[in-house]
């Protein structure tokens, strides 16, 4: 493929992608007049769709178009449309529609492309009808070669507008940019009640304990058993209170002996002091 017919196919796709919003992959509703031309030329018609598109196509093909191929008894055309994904379209095999007017069924629906197919036919009456429903890629063959149409005066005044409501979607709603607030979550549960502060005591570590009678100490001094006080005899105690004062007697008597011999050596010691005191003068 040409350079610049190439780059003219991938900007018709790339409007196709974001005006009609044409996802990968492809797909492709194929003819029966397309599939015979392609055999006639030796033709691969899977790998010129995907060179032709720029991108990854999913060949289809309706129950009336095979209808048609088996009318024309071509073997070789037959195997070739069983490989495609079969696409319903809810008409009578015994009494099929013609491939044109099949495929415009599933195509223009409403006036428009809902399903976003490719249609890929042969037949030239088919593709001037298709022309005039927005978002329709048409491809063909041309000798050898296969050729994807410019878009349609339909096709871009649809564009036209797609953009134009992008570019001023919002300009004129007092609304745009306005954001709610979120309100706030209604709960069921009861706020909790704040118990009230009274007046407080005075500290317990500051406060005097208060003294408290044991009844430990009452019970005892009742239940104190008395003590019986034993008397001495007579006898008794006329002996100890003489063998007391005897030895009281004997202590004062060693006591008076100690003091006079211990006063007659003081004055034995003073005397001699004297008498050394007379021989030296």
């Amino acid at each position: 493929m040409r350079q610049k017919r190439a780059k003219s196919y991938k900007k018709q796709i790339n409007l196709y992608l974001h005006a009609f919003k044409f996802r990968e992959p492809f797909q492709t509703i194929i003819d029966d007049e397309l599939i015979l031309n392609c055999v006639k030329a030796s033709f691969n018609l899977e790998k010129g769709l995907d060179r032709t598109i720029q991108a990854d196509t999913k060949p289809m093909i309706t129950q009336c178009c095979m209808q048609a191929l088996y009318e024309t008894k071509d073997q070789i055309a037959i195997d070739m449309a069983k490989r495609f994904e079969r696409r319903r379209c809810n008409h009578s095999i015994k009494d099929p529609k013609a491939p044109a007017d099949c495929i415009r069924s599933i195509v223009d629906i409403d006036g428009k492309n809902k399903h976003r197919y490719i249609v890929a036919s042969q037949s030239a009456s088919l593709r001037r009808k298709l022309r005039g429903v927005p978002g329709v890629p048409l491809v063909f063959m041309n000798r050898s070669v296969m050729v994807m149409e410019p878009a349609s005066e339909a096709t871009k005044r649809a564009a036209e507008l797609c953009e134009n409501a992008k570019l001023n979607a919002g300009l004129n709603d007092a609304k745009v940019g306005y954001v709610e607030k979120e309100k706030p979550k209604e709960t069921t549960q009861e706020r909790p009640t704040k118990k009230r502060k009274g007046p407080s005591g005075p500290n317990p570590l500051s406060v005097k304990k208060k003294k408290t009678e044991s009844h430990h100490d009452a019970t005892s001094d009742q239940t104190k058993r008395k003590r019986a006080r034993r008397h001495k005899k007579a006898g008794e105690n006329d002996g100890a209170s003489a063998e007391t004062t005897s030895e009281n007697n004997a202590e004062t008597s060693t006591g008076e002996k100690k003091s006079d011999a211990k006063s007659a050596d003081e004055t034995k010691s003073t005397d001699e002091a004297n008498g050394a005191d007379e021989a030296q003068e």
